[in-house]
């Protein structure tokens, strides 16, 4: 395409509940695709041209590949211009969006619908459990047993080393995220209290991380629909509007990793995020932050700019990630609080910053005035990092 990029528009969406489902793959897309379509009335299913599904493992946890057109044909879609999967583990949702974005941006697509889905429990939880080690460097880490809770603990111990964070801190993004997932029907854990005693007295999982530290194996699927700019009020008189993008990946192999308390890729990404959209953390309301672990997303305050470096835990611990703090993070209960489909998560994500920058989120979620929210996602062991920023119309 020649000239200026075209502006790209989230106009709607859906989330099924998430949780251990009963629901098989091909039921949960369905359940997406009711829910997104549904909150959309204007929308037809002969709308759409495009179709992004971001899955991780659908060969390996249910058993089947060719999942793309497989959602087209289950969600009563014929898409005339572009149909993919995306896989980029834990960030394979915001994959399929960053490729629904540029296919509109570039002229390639006027509307795509963007599925994530995962269906993760199996009846033989070892299977599932061994799957994720591919994620890895297999043959190099994985044969190690350096699979996510491990890499992960190791990063929380060298923070703790240099800088002084507690478990106390630790437990507290757990709380204030579960605590927003009480108040979210569609997340794992709704209906279960964690106070920070409670998360305290958790079994450990790896040292010093505690059960209530780590996300959770997760069934389910999100819906969200994309548009070409000039398009998106006829559906929403209030849209979110994609304005920044940006992924950066430092390594694969841990022997390569560096620094394990400093992100390097996520700042660089970060980095080029404010530089494209004109925008910085200052101006960021609402994060949705990929808290595979809640390590991660204390580290993860410092990369982006929130707080400086290595006052991740005070930050937490003063309230300034929480609402009415200087940046409101994961209102939705994040991977802690509404569970870990890996395909669905940042699909999820866009679709409730669409719901806080429309004013549409429960109370007790809803960011006051939200009007420019960022959203994360990390996948491998914290070596790939994408972004996206979104904001409301000036």
């Amino acid at each position: 395409m020649n000239g200026p990029l075209r502006r790209v528009a989230l106009v709607g969406g859906g989330i099924t509940p998430f949780g251990v489902r009963a629901a098989t793959f091909p039921e949960l897309i369905q359940e997406a695709g009711a829910r997104g379509f549904g909150s959309l009335p204007n929308l037809a299913p002969e709308d759409v041209d495009s179709l992004f599904v971001g899955a991780a493992q659908p060969e390996r946890l249910a058993f089947q590949s060719h999942v793309a057109p497989l959602a087209a044909e289950l969600l009563g879609l014929t898409p005339t211009r572009v149909i993919q999967r995306t896989e980029l583990a834990c960030a394979s949702g915001q994959s399929a969006l960053r490729s629904a974005y540029a296919a509109i941006a570039s002229g390639l697509s006027d509307l795509a619908v963007v599925l994530g889905v995962e269906k993760m429990n199996l009846p033989d939880m070892a299977e599932a459990n061994t799957s994720m080690a591919d994620v890895l460097d297999r043959p190099w880490d994985g044969v190690h047993g350096a699979t996510a809770p491990p890499f992960f603990a190791m990063v929380a111990q060298r923070h703790m080393h240099e800088y002084g964070t507690t478990e106390e801190q630790l437990a507290l993004v757990s709380e204030k995220n579960h605590r927003f997932a009480n108040r979210n029907p569609t997340a794992q854990f709704q209906g279960k209290v964690f106070t920070r005693e409670k998360l305290r007295g958790l079994p450990v999982v790896a040292p010093p991380l505690r059960l209530g530290d780590c996300s959770s194996m997760t069934d389910g699927a999100a819906l969200a629909v994309l548009v070409e700019g000039s398009r998106a009020r006829e559906f929403t008189d209030t849209p979110a509007w994609l304005v920044g993008s940006a992924q950066c990946s430092t390594f694969h192999n841990l022997a390569h990793a560096g620094s394990l308390s400093s992100w390097e890729g996520l700042r660089k990404a970060g980095q080029e995020l404010y530089r494209s959209s004109g925008l910085g953390p200052k101006d960021v309301q609402v994060a949705e932050l990929h808290d595979c672990f809640t390590i991660s997303e204390i580290v993860e305050y410092e990369e982006l700019g929130f707080c400086p470096k290595g006052e991740g835990g005070r930050f937490v611990e003063e309230g300034q990630s929480d609402l009415g703090g200087r940046v409101t993070v994961n209102p939705r209960g994040g991977l802690l609080g509404c569970g870990h489909p890996l395909g669905a998560t940042g699909v999820a994500q866009a679709v409730e910053i669409l719901g806080q920058l429309q004013g549409t989120a429960p109370s007790g979620r809803q960011v006051p005035g939200a009007a420019v929210a960022l959203q994360h996602n990390l996948s491998g062991s914290a070596n790939v990092h994408s972004l996206l920023l979104w904001r409301r119309e000036n």
